[in-house]
């Protein structure tokens, strides 16, 4: 019996959970943007966070993205208050202690360029005396909200966080709050 299995990449909004269920009137979720049966995110973003999101119907692959055993990469363009200095951003390569865990060893540097992004709404605070940075994080794990916690446990809170890379799907320029299938090349980077 031959599987119709199914590839979705989402660029998933600000503001929006990834679940289809909607718990509350006001909540906006994923059926809020995706109109296709049976389709389930592998792992999760948070209300707060942007960017790449995976739906499948496939189970098995769904299992070895979502799993830290098999290490999957995932990329995070990072913009944090303030700028970090080679000591935190040490600290944040070497792993750091969040609530009693110490968080594997992760790729991180500092981008001398803004990443090119749309603008957020609603858009993040600022304040004129307090600059900004963006950070690309590339981590082997995903527990909940670990890069926010990682980047204030090293002084340097997030205020946007955008995945960008899941193993070796990107996001490139799909835009905010659109979605499509998954090439046959693309699908056979991540089965």
């Amino acid at each position: 019996m031959a599987h119709n299995f199914k590839y979705i990449i989402f660029h998933k909004p600000y503001g929006v959970l990834s679940q289809f269920t909607r718990e509350l009137p006001e909540h906006v979720t994923l059926k809020d943007y995706i109109d296709v049966p049976d389709v389930y995110p592998v792992g999760r973003l948070d209300w707060d966070s942007e960017g790449l999101l995976l739906l499948t119907n496939d189970g098995k692959l769904q299992h070895h993205i979502a799993n830290p055993r098999f290490g999957h990469q995932r990329t995070y363009w990072v913009q944090v208050e303030r700028i970090p200095d080679p000591a935190a951003i040490a600290k944040l390569c070497q792993g750091v202690e969040i609530q009693n865990y110490r968080t594997l060893p992760a790729q991180v540097k500092l981008l001398l360029e803004e990443p090119t992004v749309g603008e957020r709404y609603p858009p993040i605070r600022s304040r004129k005396n307090v600059p900004t940075a963006w950070l690309e994080m590339t981590l082997k794990e995903g527990k909940n909200r670990q890069v926010r916690r990682m980047t204030a446990a090293v002084g340097f809170p997030t205020l946007r966080l955008i995945r960008v890379r899941i193993a070796q799907l990107q996001l490139d320029d799909l835009p905010v709050g659109t979605w499509r299938y998954l090439s046959p090349v693309e699908v056979k980077l991540i089965v």
